[in-house]
């Protein structure tokens, strides 16, 4: 009966030795990592939530935007020194929401996949 029991515990070691070995190595845990992640960008780029997300966010900052170069560019031409300090002021703001916007764009080109709405641009320009 022991030797039984204890034929039975080896071989039981034998199979988990490797098992556990296969399943805690570091190209494995990669692989199935690498999968993981796969799988996330496919449910990424057909969820609507996503999508939806996506459009809003490039949505608010192109009109944020919009706004400030329209301020910029009524205040640039003034001769006073408090509309010259409010066109840089509105000059920063666009130029930082336009290279947010730009690399925004960049990191979430997946989710539309060369199907970008009309109404959202590529590149924002950064005012000189």
């Amino acid at each position: 009966m022991k030797s039984k029991f204890l034929s039975i515990l080896a071989g039981g070691f034998l199979v988990a030795l490797p098992a556990s070995l296969w399943l805690f190595s570091p190209q494995i845990q990669g692989a199935l990592n690498q999968k993981h992640y796969e799988v996330q960008k496919v449910n990424e780029r057909t969820s609507y939530k996503v999508r939806k997300e996506a459009e809003d966010t490039a949505r608010s900052m192109v009109a944020s935007y919009k706004a400030d170069r329209l301020a910029y560019e009524q205040y640039k031409g003034s001769d006073k020194d408090e509309h010259q300090s409010w066109a840089q002021s509105y000059k920063q703001r666009a130029n930082s929401t336009a290279t947010k916007y730009n690399e925004y764009i960049l990191k979430n080109s997946y989710v539309w996949d060369g199907n970008v709405p009309e109404d959202i641009e590529q590149v924002l320009e950064i005012l000189e």
